[in-house]
């Protein structure tokens, strides 16, 4: 029987938000006793725990069929590998940092200058592309310590909220590039593997599609339907049922999370009341 091969990291944020996806892609995962390798009880999948470092080369070498990694690590190590979705959490920044005295002005100001790191293709990659030079000094844990200890002049490593540069006397001064979780696969990953990874990937757009969105019940005087629904183009047209009060109709339908707010007091204007909104578990098109 062909099974699909899924590698994760086995640690830390990374790990917490892609079990949660899974699981809530209906997919049964034990692994009580902290094993390596898994196998779901209820769909033909395997998932490997992972250092997330190792993942790129064990999608190079086929050991896994797919994985869930940041992208700013298929950028280092994983130039051929194909991401098939962008997962929409672990969102992070790949950025240069300077210590907080450090009179920066411009990329210009580091040419030459050493700097520290976990990603020295990026960085090389990156300052190439500026016409610049820099002393790279790879480093592959705690990199916002080495300008405190004379190891570097700046840094260039993972930022999220900026509070670790914070505590160690840093200031962000350039993003190299945006990061979040993708799904991305194997260039070795079989047709059988592929077709299983198929439906698993069905899966995943219903659940990050309900994430996106709301389900959204008002109350609309029927004069003003038409209007109402050109507000709400997210799915092809509004359930629309008569009230027991004459005139009026209960229009249901879904509302995109990031312009809620907007939305909202768009229909406001146009006559809805008792407007009504609701999580949305799955969400398949």
């Amino acid at each position: 029987m062909s099974i699909l091969k899924i590698a994760i990291q086995k640690s830390g944020r990374l790990y917490d938000e892609s079990i949660q996806l899974l699981k809530d892609s209906g997919i049964s995962i034990y692994n009580g006793n902290d094993q390596l390798k898994v196998t779901a009880s209820n769909f033909p999948l395997e998932v490997y725990f992972l250092r997330n470092s190792d993942i790129p080369q064990y999608l190079l070498d086929g050991v896994v069929d797919v994985a869930i990694v940041g992208d700013n690590l298929l950028v280092e190590k994983g130039k051929n590998i194909t991401v098939a979705e962008k997962l929409g959490f672990s969102k992070c920044k790949v950025s240069v940092a300077v210590p907080k005295v450090f009179k920066y002005k411009s990329l210009n100001d580091l040419d030459g200058l050493r700097i520290a790191t976990s990603y020295p293709n990026t960085v090389i990659e990156y300052f190439n592309s500026k016409g610049m030079e820099v002393d790279i000094h790879q480093i592959s844990g705690s990199v916002e310590i080495a300008p405190n200890i004379g190891l570097s002049d700046a840094i260039v490593d993972i930022v999220s909220s900026g509070s670790t540069l914070f505590k160690n006397g840093l200031k962000e001064v350039e993003v190299i590039l945006k990061s979040e979780a993708v799904l991305a696969i194997s260039p070795e990953i079989t047709s059988e593997a592929k077709q299983i990874l198929d439906k698993l990937q069905f899966r995943i757009q219903a659940v990050l599609r309900s994430r996106k969105s709301k389900y959204i019940l008002m109350n609309v005087p029927n004069d003003k339907i038409a209007l109402v629904s050109e507000i709400l183009p997210v799915l092809k047209s509004p359930t629309i049922m008569p009230l027991s009060q004459e005139g009026w109709s209960s229009l249901h339908s879904v509302i995109e999370e990031d312009t809620f707010w907007e939305v909202i007091d768009q229909l406001k204007d146009a006559g809805a009341e008792g407007i009504l909104v609701c999580p949305i578990e799955k969400m398949v098109l």
